[in-house]
């Protein structure tokens, strides 16, 4: 038996007491449970790369202005559905200023994080059409939002888009919208957790596939700004965050202020509906809605049921984060590059120990230093490394609960690996390549 930082015994019988036959299936929040009993029991710390939970100090024009708020006692009034108006004019600033979108501030929704705009957008557009079954998810993707989707009883479709990246994009899109069953279809850029980004020709494809076969586009941007391959961080100023919304009238997007504010805790985001989609009538709708107006069903419909609001004081939160960066008094995107540092760093170490990058291009160029990274290690199948790698205090989970066709690999989150461990994962992993030599 290999002398390792935790005793593979206890690994053993932990993961035998979870219930998890194999690693692989298992969803992040269960790999979280297993590693917290892990560390509790052995009395050492991981290297935790399995959730992706913000690793930053919040601003402090965020936090000091919910407190003023707590203190005007907004914390015993109930906030209105749609948003309080300081933060839905943000929004529509931060929109227009770092996307180039011009958008109503009617459109501009506050949701508890992105994950509730994700359910709410599926509780709307994919009931838009009693003819369309569901989502097209383009993967690798958050697995929460297709669990969103069998929670609701919805189909869904996804594929892999590593091998389909720029004019070969297109005709794999049009084989799933040309069968008529697509209601929405939804990715991530940058992508999590691959961090591919999609280019503007990619991203005209999209828009204008949506537009033919009527499709509605869900846009996830929870690390919106954050490809540090370009400057984005200029309020106003070109290159602007690429957006499907320049190729179409069907857009939807996903804001978080989890990854760019490092405001997880307070579970705030945004979701931005184009005005022309906000507008739109779908008398489908009324099976499910008072209304068939798509903007109207959202705020008073699903946004209503399931939350009845956002946490009041967290809106001016948000509202205050989004107006510093408006105004260029806060770089957003240069306080979230440290990440870009850990990537590189982490990176580096595991190629030099016997791993390998999985999703290692964006196209024609090295894939970006993010927030992800996936991995690999020859000759060993994804559960196989997910269990062996616990044994030294090395945590991540499976690209196969990503939609990834490369379910040999795992994905890495650097947030929570702060510099001063970087020595620590350094001597893990070369002893984990020193007892595992014959996987080079």
């Amino acid at each position: 038996m290999k002398q390792t930082p935790v005793s593979h015994k206890l690994v053993d019988r932990l993961i035998e007491a979870s219930g998890l036959d194999d690693l692989t299936g298992a969803s992040i929040r269960e790999i979280v449970k297993l590693v917290n009993e892990l560390e509790r029991e052995s009395g050492t710390k991981y290297i935790r790369m399995e959730m992706g939970v913000p690793g930053l100090e919040p601003p402090e024009v965020g936090v000091e202005a919910e407190i003023l708020a707590l203190r005007r006692g907004v914390a015993s009034r109930y906030p209105m559905i749609d948003g309080v108006p300081e933060l839905k004019r943000e929004i529509r600033r931060f929109v227009k200023l770092f996307l180039d979108l011009d958008v109503s501030e009617e459109g501009c929704i506050p949701t508890v994080g992105a994950m509730q705009g994700a359910m709410a957008a599926f509780m709307v557009a994919n009931r838009s059409d009693r003819n369309k079954l569901g989502t097209l998810f383009i993967d690798p993707g958050f697995p929460v939002q297709k669990q969103q989707c069998r929670v609701l009883g919805h189909d869904y479709e996804s594929f892999d888009v590593y091998d389909y990246r720029g004019e070969k994009l297109g005709p794999k899109l049009e084989s799933y919208f040309k069968t008529g069953k697509i209601s929405t279809v939804l990715y991530s850029n940058p992508n999590n957790p691959a961090w591919i980004c999609f280019t503007e020709d990619e991203l005209r494809t999209i828009g204008e596939l949506a537009e033919k076969y009527d499709v509605i586009v869900i846009e996830d941007l929870a690390y919106v700004g954050m490809d540090f391959r370009k400057d984005y961080s200029q309020p106003g100023v070109p290159p602007y965050q690429p957006t499907v919304g320049h190729y179409t009238d069907n857009w939807l997007l996903l804001i978080s202020s989890s990854k760019a504010f490092s405001f997880a805790g307070e579970r705030v985001g945004a979701m931005v509906i184009g005005d022309k989609l906000f507008s739109r009538t779908y008398p489908d709708l009324k099976r499910y809605y008072t209304s068939d107006g798509f903007g109207y069903s959202m705020i008073f419909g699903a946004l209503y049921a399931l939350s009845s609001g956002v946490n009041h004081s967290a809106q001016y939160a948000l509202a205050a984060m989004l107006k510093a960066s408006n105004d260029g008094q806060y770089n957003f995107v240069e306080g979230t590059r440290e990440y870009a540092e850990r990537a590189n760093f982490m990176k580096r170490v595991f190629q030099e120990n016997g791993f390998k990058i999985v999703y290692d291009h964006d196209i024609d160029l090295p894939v970006g230093d993010g927030f992800y990274f996936t991995i690999s290690y020859p000759g060993m199948k994804g559960d196989t490394l997910m269990r062996n790698l616990l044994p030294y205090g090395i945590s991540g989970i499976s690209l196969a609960i990503s939609g990834s066709t490369h379910t040999e690999g795992m994905r890495a989150c650097v947030s929570q690996i702060h510099k001063s461990l970087f020595p620590l994962l350094e001597e893990r992993l070369k002893l984990f390549h020193k007892d595992y030599p014959g996987s080079k």
